[in-house]
């Protein structure tokens, strides 16, 4: 009886629904690649074999990987893809560059909990027209996403500016009291619904006249929900200092992890300064967890900024809603093309989007290589000419600056956007190729990967990407192709309890 039960379970082991063949698994952890044969079965990785002992087995798919890399599926910690997982849940430009995982609500702006008086505040307004938002409560929006079913999966931060805009009769004020604590209520549903926690823009006009003090009393309840604090800081420019310690202090007095958005030197005046800004982040690791994440371009994006406006940098216009022939145009053209000031076409552009190339080759190197660095794209979906980081951001850490440039090996490069991005972000058994594990995957050819996406022809698919898995199922084939398949096994991820502290 017992040998006739031990090859009954032997037979069921053997049976699984995809098999992975011949690949180079780099799994996440910064280890070293090691060839290997991965076996899929209801969503998890259930066998990682190096000897052959798997070419028994049976699966109701089989895929020769011919030697190529297998790692984890990208985890993009960084977007403001909020509303489009439900309104355009393929997400082909995300899938598609190998990202299975994508966390929203960053700078401030989120879908969730959001009740508009009016139209979106800037910059909520990036996430889409004011029919977008339709989730008064967190729980609302997780319900969404998972009836939506994307195909990639989505964690969430939840916008300080969104929770403003809720409570506020105005932004350009300090919240009262009353308002904070409102604020804070809403917060507390959304962490018991597993939000990953709180995230401010304070940079922008509608956040910029809160002061710290609001912050601080805003990030009390995150502490308690095993959450992060994430910010886009209140300068990037000349005082970025001052705002990392208006950070770290918001941290320290919450009690948690502190991630500083993509970290930059921006503006001619801060070129040079990394090694700074990179000096102060590793003393606030001295007595707190404390990490960034970058994107691998030298400029920015976002809603066209008066503040930002200067004749040092080229700007480029990307939307304009009372111009809209304006799009893709450099603003010192259209003001010649006016004849007016740079400020005067700026303004009349009203509101509008912008790519601003206001970062250096040498900073961003720097800032991307740091081992408290991890990689997020910052795209922008819902602009009509997006900057090319919304679908090419990790094949260019792959291809222009791992395999090219040798900023750092290819096994370092995959750590930054899967596994170290899960543990910073309390990912549960994401990140890594291992036994167990959700089955959120990429295959790639390490010598051919490669962003396509350019400035001036943005909405490219990358090339190199082989073939991706969103919790065992496969989502995208590359090849000539380049399409996703009828497959959407996408989830929203609840936070687990359990942040890591070596940020």
């Amino acid at each position: 009886m017992s040998s006739e039960l031990n090859t009954g379970k032997q037979a069921a082991i053997r049976a699984c629904d995809t098999l992975i063949l011949n690949v180079a698994v780099i799994d996440g952890s910064g280890s070293a690649p090691y060839a290997a044969d991965v076996a899929l079965d209801g969503g998890r990785i259930v066998r990682i074999d190096s000897g052959g002992a798997l070419l028994g087995w049976h699966a109701g798919q089989v895929i020769d990987g011919k030697g190529k890399v297998l790692s984890p599926g990208f985890i993009d910690v960084h977007t403001h893809d909020d509303t489009n997982v439900i309104r355009t849940p393929a997400m082909l430009p995300k899938l598609s560059q190998g990202v299975t995982t994508v966390v929203v609500g960053n700078c401030g702006i989120s879908a969730a909990p959001v009740s508009l008086k009016a139209e979106p505040p800037d910059p909520m307004n990036l996430l889409g027209e004011a029919s977008a938002f339709s989730y008064p409560t967190f729980a609302s929006y997780v319900a969404a996403v998972n009836q939506a079913q994307p195909s990639i999966n989505v964690a969430a931060l939840i916008g300080h500016t969104a929770l403003r805009s809720n409570q506020m009769d105005r932004l350009d004020r300090a919240a009262s009291d009353s308002e904070i604590a409102a604020m804070c209520a809403q917060l507390r549903e959304a962490l018991a619904h597993g939000a990953l926690g709180l995230s401010t823009g304070l940079a922008y006009g509608n956040a910029i006249m809160a002061p710290t003090a609001e912050v601080l009393a805003l990030a009390e309840p995150l502490a308690e929900a095993g959450a992060l604090y994430a910010t886009h800081l209140r300068s990037e420019f000349a005082d970025i200092l001052e705002a990392m310690d208006e950070a770290f202090r918001i941290g320290k007095h919450a009690r948690v992890p502190v991630v500083i958005s993509h970290m930059k030197c921006a503006g001619v005046e801060n070129w040079g300064r990394s090694g700074e800004v990179l000096a102060a982040l590793e003393q606030a690791q001295r007595y707190q967890p404390v990490g960034c994440d970058c994107y691998p371009y030298t400029a920015s994006s976002s809603t066209l900024d008066l503040k930002q406006v200067t004749d040092t940098i080229d700007i480029m216009v990307t939307w304009s809603e009372p111009e809209p022939a304006m799009g893709g145009k450099m603003l010192a053209a259209i003001a010649a093309e006016w004849q007016v000031s740079l400020m005067d076409a700026a303004r009349r552009l009203q509101p509008a989007g912008a790519v601003y190339h206001c970062m250096t080759d040498d900073d961003v190197n720097r800032i991307l290589s740091h081992p408290a660095t991890v990689v997020g794209s910052d795209g922008l979906p819902n602009d009509p000419l997006p900057h090319p980081r919304l679908w090419g951001a990790f094949p260019r850490v792959l291809g222009h600056y791992s395999r090219e440039q040798k900023l750092f090996p290819l096994t370092v490069a995959i750590r930054k956007m899967t596994g170290l991005s899960a543990e910073r972000f309390g990912l549960s058994e994401r990140g890594l190729v291992r036994e167990g594990y959700w089955a959120d995957l990429v295959l790639f050819d390490p010598e051919t990967v490669r962003d396509a996406a350019t400035f001036a022809d943005p909405m490219q698919p990358a090339e190199g990407i082989e073939a991706v898995w969103v919790n065992g199922a496969l989502s995208y084939l590359g090849g000539a192709e380049k399409a996703p398949t009828a497959l959407r096994a996408g989830r929203f991820l609840a936070r687990q309890a359990g942040v890591k502290g070596s940020m």
